[in-house]
């Protein structure tokens, strides 16, 4: 390497982290080196070669060389290159260490250390960076929750990833109530209040990158177990387009959205992307002449032109009072996020009745099993019949890994539906020995026509309203997800366990 010193040199590759790990001076956080955009990259005797992203940055890059008591050259790269190679740094130095497991047993005072900073190597404290790796692990692994569930003699921590709980680590009895202080701290919850069930919430940053996390703590046997829900911002909101959905079934949903009033619902256990969906819907139908008002627990993401109100039983608003708010303020479409009682269930029925669109979800096993469910709950069927759209069933399927899928010969189970070759993942280093690589939708669209509405004003069982639904075009989660194992999209094992065998 040669050049004088400040001399900007054309672009050369970028080394691997660990190389660059090596040639940081001491005393320089990483901290540093996002913020002016610059890394080093290699040196000998008497000269750093830097790259940064400009060369405004030549000052900066001087300044650092001196650090290691030599003069610098600049290359520059883009700085969408320099920001990929700090996160790889941030990825060599926020591993969770067994040195650090070991020093939490003696950190005592935890009431001031609410930093928010996940993406940070400047916090000494060894229970920061413990929980600041498992957040920033857990965003990496794409996990959806992080539980931190307390036994007699551990703490175990485990994601949940493609659906699947994975265990992670398991700590030390020691380990559990510094950690455990620490998320309620950073949850804005109330430490010294053990014996009772809490929420909060953290914002946390990884670089410029923001998620929020949902935190509840419940108290069991041996201690607060928690559970937290990441929203990873940076995924942004999904679209119809982004569902998955086949051509034909998003064009079935497309046209039940557009109707000017009546009632549609999602159904599905939880974690199957209901919420997710809806989201989704109502994107599609914001739009400055329509006005859109939601209810829901908790909030997830902002829509831009959409009024979103927060269940808070508190204060005394829950789903049914902010319903009947809502109803005050002249809205033409109305989201409600859950279904619970008779009383939610009433005024959302009589709200389609009286000109709105109203979208809600439901906890039940298949689409036509909504009908039953809401009769149950106490809804006239000859109400039900007259604002009942439709219904959408749906799950999320692990989708079997492309790096490392394999044919092989369909069990016995898949065979009487037809299918003879079926794929799996045998695992790679992608999907991390699973096999799944993300997950996709089985949407079960169940459509409320003039025959099927009589049968619901009838108070028809759900089998006679089932085979008139298959009569006109039905496709049940079975269906879905046996076309679906017959693609390779997913493994046999996979569609049963989410989706069940009839």
């Amino acid at each position: 390497m040669t050049g004088a010193a400040g001399e900007t040199k054309t672009q050369p590759t970028l080394p691997q982290p660990e190389r660059v790990f090596d040639l940081i001076p001491a005393g320089v956080s990483i901290d540093v080196l996002r913020e002016k955009k610059i890394v080093p990259i290699d040196r000998d005797e008497r000269t750093m070669l830097v790259a940064a992203s400009s060369i405004a940055s030549t000052p900066d890059a001087q300044l650092l060389a001196m650090g290691a008591g030599l003069t610098a050259q600049v290359a520059v790269f883009p700085e969408t290159a320099i920001a990929a190679l700090v996160r790889a740094l941030y990825d060599l130095k926020s591993g969770v260490a067994q040195d650090t497991l070991n020093a939490i047993e003696s950190v005592d005072d935890l009431s001031q250390l609410a930093r928010q900073e996940v993406l940070s190597d400047r916090v000494d404290a060894p229970v920061i960076k413990l929980v600041n790796g498992v957040l920033l692990e857990a965003v990496k692994e794409r996990a959806t929750d992080i539980h931190l569930e307390p036994f007699e003699s551990k703490l175990l921590v485990r994601y949940r990833i493609d659906g699947v709980l994975h265990d992670r680590y398991e700590l030390t009895k020691g380990h559990q109530s510094p950690v455990t202080s620490r998320v309620k701290v950073m949850a804005k919850m109330d430490i010294a209040e053990r014996f009772l069930p809490q929420d909060g919430r953290i914002g946390i940053a990884l670089g410029d990158r923001a998620v929020d996390i949902r935190v509840s703590s419940l108290p069991t046997q041996h201690g607060e177990r928690i559970v937290m829900r990441l929203l990873d911002k940076a995924r942004g909101l999904l679209t119809l387009e982004d569902l998955g959905m086949a051509s034909h079934e998003k064009a079935r949903l497309d046209s039940l959205i557009r109707h000017p009033h009546g009632m549609i619902l999602l159904t599905g256990p939880t974690g199957s992307g209901k919420s997710t969906s809806l989201y989704a819907i109502l994107q599609a139908l914001a739009r400055p002449e329509v006005n859109i008002i939601t209810v829901e627990d908790p909030i997830e993401y902002d829509l831009p032109g959409v009024g979103q109100v927060q269940v808070n039983e508190k204060a005394g608003i829950n789903f049914a009072t902010a319903l009947r708010s809502i109803l005050r303020q002249d809205p033409d479409i109305i989201m409600i996020g859950e279904m619970r009682d008779f009383e939610t269930a009433h005024i959302g029925v009589q709200s389609s009745l009286t000109g709105h669109l109203v979208l809600s979800t439901l906890h039940t096993n298949d689409s036509v099993s909504a009908v039953s469910r809401l009769v149950d709950m106490g809804i006239e069927p000859y109400l039900l019949a007259g604002s009942l759209l439709g219904v959408v069933a749906q799950r999320l399927v692990r989708r079997v890994c492309p790096h490392c899928a394999e044919e092989s010969e369909a069990p016995a189970a898949m065979r009487k539906y037809g299918v003879e070759r079926v794929y799996r993942g045998r695992g790679c280093e992608v999907c991390r020995e699973t096999g799944y690589l993300g997950r996709f939708g089985l949407y079960e669209q169940f459509d409320v026509n003039s025959a099927i509405a009589e049968a619901i004003s009838a108070n028809a069982p759900s089998t006679e309203l089932r085979a008139l639904a298959k009569d006109k075009g039905l496709r049940t989660l079975l269906d879905l997800g046996v076309r679906s194992v017959a693609s390779g999209d997913t493994t046999p094992e996979e569609m049963f366990r989410v989706v069940g065998e009839v």
